[in-house]
């Protein structure tokens, strides 16, 4: 098994991100720090989770913002 001690997203799903960030911020915050339509038109977690595995730099946006939110 690949360790990754240096890489605090190691061993988490995108879905836990979202998860944790939806709670930490709710939708509607969400939505207009990281400005995609599936964050504001009607969201929820399997229409967000299709569209950022699609989007990677959607993505990467979401995870910066975990790592700033709960890591800085």
């Amino acid at each position: 098994m690949d360790h990754q001690p240096n890489n605090p997203l190691h061993g988490l799903t995108l879905q836990r991100i979202l998860e944790e960030l939806v709670d930490h911020y709710g939708w509607e915050e969400l939505g207009q720090i990281v400005k995609v339509r599936c964050f504001n038109n009607d969201p929820s977690i399997k229409s967000s989770l299709k569209f950022l595995r699609r989007t990677e730099w959607a993505r990467k946006e979401v995870e910066q913002l975990y790592l700033d939110t709960f890591f800085l």
